[in-house]
């Protein structure tokens, strides 16, 4: 690809609650804060952006309207820049980011703004009330099943065991905690309405994350007709589960030409997969943007792969052995939190402090939603 990363920035997070420390924001004025950080390094959006993308997932409400397109008014984005809002559920901000890249290398775009925002406070999980949630007409294996089942249908199937996902969820907390004192991984992290770091994280020892119960056997009950027979052993607690949470990224996406770009784009690639494993696309993902990048696992200096409930890091560890200290150094979701439409563009940002802080060359963002969705894209840092 022919893409270059100018920019990439990213709000923290804050807790989706009335109380959360972004609660009093909207999805504009976190779009808005990322456009003006962006213009304090030196680039200028609000006079050149020709495209705005935005990744949202609960596009209704504070969030609806068309959010791409209502943030460019509220912005002050020229009035030609073009605007799509993108629902790709949990991987449609790095959807969105990778649409733009495929234009530039079209040629149709040269400067082009991506990425995504979800304010969870604002438009709670599964606000839009689709008919397809509790649909009954679908062969059993199309039904929706929350994430939440997912995962823990998942974890039964691949044999995963609550002690792997204990370690997961310390890991991302003792990360997440870590990164608060590493300023060379939080270059491209903003500060909005007064919040200054990240707020979901918890002082979590091992024992207190081992002493948690299953948390999601009630909902369980609500799927039993989506379910059919299948029992769920349930082993994610609270503590293997993202937060819900509130936040922005945004990447400034565009052609070869203009001075200093963070990064070059390699390889994106998105991918469908059964819905019922509902979290496993990113891996097909992830697989395809590698070969089309022509490099290994092994050649990437940090990796961001979501943690989509603990299950996913933990196959990702044991089936594909990266070196763990390559990947989500600074913490993951687990700890961190998901604001759902906005997760793809926090994971490529925080990539792109993470190279930059160790020096490194290759680096790859991965995101999985659920129904089978996935997408990654791999990055050649030039800075």
């Amino acid at each position: 690809m022919k893409a270059l990363i100018y920019e990439s920035v990213r709000t923290v997070r804050g807790k989706a609650r009335p109380d959360g420390g972004l609660a009093n924001q909207t999805p504009t004025s976190l779009v808005g804060a990322l456009i003006d950080a962006i213009e304090a390094r030196g680039r200028e959006p609000r006079r050149d952006a020709d495209f705005l993308g935005l990744g949202c997932v609960g596009q209704v409400g504070a969030q609806g309207g068309h959010v791409a397109m209502v943030t460019k008014l509220a912005t002050g984005l020229p009035v030609g820049t073009i605007v799509h809002s993108v629902n790709n559920f949990c991987a449609a901000g790095l959807s969105a980011i990778g649409q733009a890249a495929a234009m530039v290398d079209a040629g149709i775009l040269s400067n082009a703004l991506a990425g995504g925002v979800e304010m969870m406070s604002r438009v709670p999980f599964m606000a839009d009330k689709a008919e397809y949630y509790s649909a009954t007409d679908l062969p059993l294996r199309l039904r929706y099943i929350p994430v939440a089942l997912a995962a823990d249908l998942l974890a039964v199937k691949e044999g995963i065991t609550r002690a792997e996902l204990d370690a997961v969820a310390l890991t991302s907390q003792q990360r997440a905690a870590n990164a608060e004192s590493r300023p060379d991984l939080l270059v491209s992290r903003i500060s909005v309405g007064g919040l200054a770091r990240e707020e979901a994280p918890r002082s979590l020892s091992a024992e207190t994350i081992a002493a948690l119960p299953p948390a999601f056997a009630t909902l369980a009950d609500s799927y039993r007709a989506a379910l059919g027979e299948e029992s769920v052993d349930h082993r994610h607690t609270v503590a293997h589960a993202p937060p819900m949470a509130d936040g922005a990224g945004l990447a400034l996406i565009g052609s070869p030409g203009r001075e200093h770009p963070r990064a070059r784009i390699l390889g994106y690639a998105e991918a469908g997969g059964d819905p019922r494993d509902s979290l496993l696309a990113g891996f097909a993902a992830m697989d395809r943007a590698l070969d089309l990048a022509g490099l290994a696992l092994g050649d990437m200096d940090r990796i961001e792969f979501m943690e989509a409930f603990a299950v996913t890091m933990a196959k990702f560890l044991r089936d594909r052995s990266p070196d763990p200290e390559r990947v989500n150094v600074g913490g993951g979701h687990v700890a961190k939190g998901h604001p759902m439409g906005a997760t793809g563009a926090i994971l490529l940002s925080t990539l792109l402090d993470a190279l930059d802080a160790a020096d490194g060359t290759y680096g790859m963002a991965v995101a999985t939603g659920a129904q089978g969705i996935g997408a990654a894209m791999v990055v050649e840092r030039l800075g």
